[in-house]
């Protein structure tokens, strides 16, 4: 077996993005770092420098094959079966908009203002949306740390910190998008029931089946497209349905608004009970604005990939914010605290504007569903080989079992317990939290310790604490709403 150097570009990491540079030394063994790095099957030579073998287990990611460039972009050492550094920011930052205008915003008056009222909510909605960006843009700047691209959010935190933190990073967000995606089964059934009956009130289409329904077309549209970058287009229809659905949602609030009588905007319940419903809505707030997959994204961004992603941040949290800002607040104008948890149940209007609105919010959350899921199958397509032509018979069916396999389970769980607003606080608290505010403080720190004044290190560690309370609050918050409307409701519930 031969071996080859292991090589990094030679500069700074700030100058990373910049630089094309490489030298062969990459560490010696008298400096080499054994707490953060375990290599495997190396060899020391009689320089008393380390050359890898073709297969070298860094801990901190995967096998790497040192000698492939993989996903097109020589600077990527990890293999993928997905499209690297194909997409432009503009692209990236349509990508970015689409979750947070997903149908879940058809939810947020109920869920966000409702707990929180007027003064809580808006600056809470302002506060989450200039927070969101900030530990957005610390793990975008993140993503070339170390001499190397981060296309994943395990790896960036395994290189960081070790295998450990690998695994952790990646169940915790395996978690966040499960439950993302069970949310958005959940909002694509409520969609169809909505749309239902708009036309028979009798009860013969219940919840659950719709939610079979919308889990069977999430389904056909994940095996017919095989990877993130090749939504394209699909971006573009997502977009029109979401002004299709956000539109409609704002006319028909504003319009009831003004001929309604004056609405009751006080906070719903008693003392201990506006507690914990505050608390979720905070954890609703966080979920609102982060993806918990950035790093996944920004892999399909073109060079330079720090700046190209900062400008899908700013597009994002800047244009993309407006329509949910604008749906959210005259939604809870419109009908204050009766305001339900999805706002198309609660508008009044012609048969077919709502139907056209459910449809369009049915259909923008197929798409939005994929994006989420995109991680995943990121995944399996890697481990098991997946390239080539979509259309080959294995790969189609590969996913036709596997992503099959995935989205029967997620329907499952959303068809058992269709709590949309338990289930956007719980994945708030249990894995938004960690991964966009705890890890993203952290990791920074960590990985720029020696550059960072001690005020800005203090900083991060409030950031760290802080966050960490709040997700522990959050989802014992969340746990007490699921455990409420457990009791309220049954298993498979027609709500």
């Amino acid at each position: 077996m031969g071996y080859i150097k292991l090589t990094l570009p030679k500069h700074s990491d700030d100058e990373l993005t910049n630089s094309t540079t490489t030298t062969p030394l990459l560490y010696s063994a008298d400096s080499l770092n054994h707490n953060q790095y375990n290599i495997h099957n190396s060899n020391i030579n009689t320089n008393n420098s380390i050359v890898m073998p073709p297969y070298a287990d860094i801990d901190g990611g995967l096998p790497q094959k040192s000698g492939d460039i993989l996903g097109g972009d020589p600077d990527i050492g990890v293999e993928t079966a997905h499209q690297i550094s194909s997409d432009s920011w503009f692209q990236v930052g349509f990508v970015l908009t689409t979750g947070i205008n997903s149908a879940y915003v058809l939810g947020y008056s109920g869920t966000i203002m409702v707990p929180l009222g007027w003064i809580g909510g808006v600056v809470g909605l302002l506060a989450a949306t200039a927070i969101s960006l900030y530990a957005n843009a610390l793990v975008a700047k993140l993503h070339e740390f170390g001499g190397r691209r981060h296309i994943r959010y395990r790896d960036l935190a395994g290189f960081i910190y070790g295998r450990r933190a690998y695994s952790l990073t990646w169940a915790l967000q395996y978690v966040n998008l499960f439950m993302i995606n069970t949310g958005f089964i959940i909002l694509a059934g409520s969609a169809l029931k909505a749309a239902y009956v708009l036309y028979r009130d009798d009860d013969a289409l219940k919840l659950p089946y719709c939610i079979v329904i919308a889990g069977i077309v999430c389904g056909m549209f994940a095996i017919g497209i095989p990877h993130l970058s090749a939504l394209r287009i699909w971006l573009g229809v997502s977009t029109v349905l979401s002004l299709i659905y956000i539109v409609i949602a704002i006319v028909l609030s504003v319009r009831d608004g003004v001929e309604t009588p004056p609405r009751d905007y006080s906070i719903p319940g008693d003392k201990v009970s506006k507690i914990f419903t505050t608390i979720g809505a905070a954890a609703n707030l966080v979920f609102a604005f982060n993806t918990g997959m950035l790093p996944e994204i920004q892999a399909t961004v073109r060079k330079p990939v720090v700046q190209n992603m900062m400008k899908a941040l700013y597009f994002q949290f800047t244009v993309g914010v407006a329509p949910m800002y604008a749906v959210t607040f005259i939604g809870y104008w419109a009908y204050g605290s009766s305001t339900s948890t999805f706002l198309l149940s609660s508008v009044r209007g012609p048969v077919w504007v709502k139907t056209l609105a459910n449809v369009s919010a049915f259909l923008q959350t197929v798409i939005s569903l994929h994006i989420f899921a995109s991680p995943m199958y990121e995944y399996l397509d890697t481990r098991f080989g997946i390239t080539g032509s979509a259309l080959a018979p294995r790969n189609l069916g590969f996913r036709i079992m596997v992503r099959g396999g995935y989205l029967t389970f997620n329907t499952f769980v959303a068809a058992l317990l269709p709590f949309l607003g338990d289930f956007m606080s719980l994945t708030g608290a249990i894995s938004t939290f960690p991964l966009t505010f705890i890890l993203a403080n952290h990791m920074y720190l960590r990985a720029k310790k020696n550059k960072l004044s001690s005020g800005q290190k203090l900083w991060h560690w409030l950031n760290v604490c802080f966050f960490g309370l709040m997700s522990l609050a959050a989802a014992v918050a969340a746990l007490r709403l699921i455990s409420v409307d457990s009791k309220t409701y049954h298993l498979f519930a027609d709500l």
